[in-house]
């Protein structure tokens, strides 16, 4: 333990010499989501009761910038070391969350612990764990991984049983996120060619499968792809989406001028927070927004092959990771304000209004600035 402090404390000016775009664009964020979280919280409740919600975000992000200086002071072999741990924690963790009297069960899905007034979802914490996890065993079999068991098959299995424990919530957006995740991982690492089709065949029929025994996600694909013909129920978190997207035009009515956000558009301040941006500010918000997710994609891609330049191939797979999980994540909930993918639960990262996801979200880019400090750092002064 006093090593890791020693650590953390050794030649901060030297530790914070980070990419300037990097923290850019995550302060950019956060500070876009305080505005558009206030614009629409603010008038959930009379009185304090609107500041008060907006007073927790704060929080969140204070706690999660927090963990996030932490985590990219901590050195990143430690996460190597503890990557299996990690998983084993992970795993127990979503089981505990499904059992009834200990998980919480909000609007019929169980994936929340109380801890005294604040809901903890281990489904955000996995999406952490995952990456470390992943970058480990990529790193570990990296001169296997062209073979089919250790390239595809041990890993499939680890995915099915988080996604199964996953799906039990439910919580089919998480688990796309997490399983394509994983895939873009393996692509980066040399796994095969004909044996990632497989998996794409695989996760394919499975996603199917899914869909079509369960008759909540096979309204959700259906109603999306035409929410105006039952506005009123099925299609119409969407239809009210559109409406925003549509009322917004070019360039907004103006930062705290919607109108859907007033009891029309469901969940306006995490799942729905993109259709309330365009609505205030149009089209070039939207842009905004795009390009800054955009942005850190390709600075992280800028860290991770650095990473990977100097030989360190587990540092470049876990910003590979944290990359591409936020992307994706981003990916997906424009898609579902757009229309252009089904209805998931998946927040917007770095915007949407919630405290785990918020915090694991900033403790993921804190792993993207810790590789990017080792690998600026001389390579005489790296722990050996």
């Amino acid at each position: 333990m006093q090593a890791v402090v020693g650590k953390m404390l050794e030649s901060p000016r030297l530790a914070w010499r980070a990419d300037g775009v990097l923290l850019g664009v995550i302060v950019a964020l956060v500070g876009f989501s305080l505005v558009m979280v206030f614009s629409v919280t603010v008038v959930d409740d009379d009185g304090d009761a609107g500041f008060s919600r907006i007073a927790r975000h704060a929080a969140y992000i204070g706690i999660g910038c927090v963990a996030m200086m932490l985590v990219s002071f901590l050195p990143v072999a430690l996460w190597q070391r503890i990557a299996r741990p990690l998983m084993v924690t992970g795993v127990v963790l979503l089981a505990l969350v499904l059992v009834p009297g200990i998980g919480v069960e909000v609007n019929g899905s169980q994936r929340w612990f109380a801890v005294g007034p604040v809901r903890v979802q281990p489904s955000e914490l996995m999406k952490l764990i995952m990456i470390v996890y992943m970058a480990d065993y990529l790193t570990r079999r990296r001169a296997q991984l062209r073979t089919f068991r250790l390239g595809v098959f041990n890993v499939g299995l680890v995915v099915a049983l988080v996604g199964v424990l996953l799906l039990l919530e439910p919580d089919l957006g998480t688990t796309v996120v997490l399983a394509a995740t994983v895939f873009a991982m393996m692509y980066v690492s040399g796994v095969r060619y004909l044996h990632m089709a497989l998996c794409v065949f695989a996760a394919a029929l499975a996603f199917a499968v899914l869909v079509y025994v369960s008759p909540y996600r096979l309204e959700r694909v259906l109603s999306f792809q035409n929410p105006w013909a039952d506005p009123w129920d099925s299609g119409f978190q969407l239809s009210q989406a559109l409406i925003a997207f549509g009322r917004g035009e070019w360039f907004g009515l103006g930062l705290g001028q919607s109108i859907q956000k007033l009891y029309y558009l469901p969940h306006a301040s995490n799942d729905f927070l993109a259709a309330v941006v365009a609505e205030e500010l149009g089209l070039a918000g939207i842009v905004l927004l795009i390009a800054l997710y955009a942005t850190l994609l390709l600075r992280g891609f800028a860290v991770a092959a650095a990473a990977e330049k100097g030989g360190h191939d587990f540092s470049a797979r876990l910003v590979h990771g944290a990359v591409i999980m936020i992307a994706l994540q981003a990916i997906v909930n424009l898609g579902v304000n757009m229309g252009v993918l089904p209805t998931k639960g998946l927040t917007l990262p770095l915007m949407s209004y919630g405290g785990s996801s918020m915090i694991v979200t900033l403790a993921m880019l804190g792993l993207v600035l810790a590789v990017d400090r080792e690998t600026r750092r001389p390579a005489g002064r790296r722990r050996r």
